[in-house]
């Protein structure tokens, strides 16, 4: 039986991943800086209380709502959603490498790649039930 040849290269997968790393990580730091920006614009002249902790509300703590509030224009909303976004960028590349491991054919790699993809997104999906 003859082999199929792979179609795609370890180096445009590379080179796919390390864009995709680049755009992730840019992307949110554009998001977590514009909502800086936009909440000093609108709070920055405000006096700070360190005196007493007051934790973030839950419009800043469910992905669904940081959706909606940095879709609205609220600046914590969107430095979260900033945040998010970098968390999700290596989730996404885990993702690229299957993709591109199942291109290739190389099913090692598509099942240790798949398993550090389970893993991932189990504990992205337990944590995120776990503050619920």
């Amino acid at each position: 039986m003859e082999k199929r040849k792979p179609s795609i290269s370890d180096s445009e997968i590379e080179r796919m991943v390390s864009v995709l790393l680049l755009t992730g990580v840019l992307i949110s730091g554009a998001v977590v800086l514009a909502g800086g920006f936009l909440f000093l614009s609108r709070h920055g002249s405000e006096p700070i209380n360190v005196s007493k902790f007051v934790g973030q509300p839950s419009i800043d703590r469910h992905a669904q709502e940081i959706l909606r509030g940095a879709f609205s224009g609220r600046a914590r909303s969107l430095i979260q959603l900033g945040i998010l976004l970098l968390i999700a960028t290596p989730i996404a590349r885990v993702a690229l490498s299957l993709v591109g491991f199942a291109r290739e054919r190389d099913g090692k790699y598509m099942l240790i790649t798949a398993i550090v993809l389970a893993v991932l997104l189990y504990s992205l999906i337990s944590g995120a039930a776990g503050t619920a």
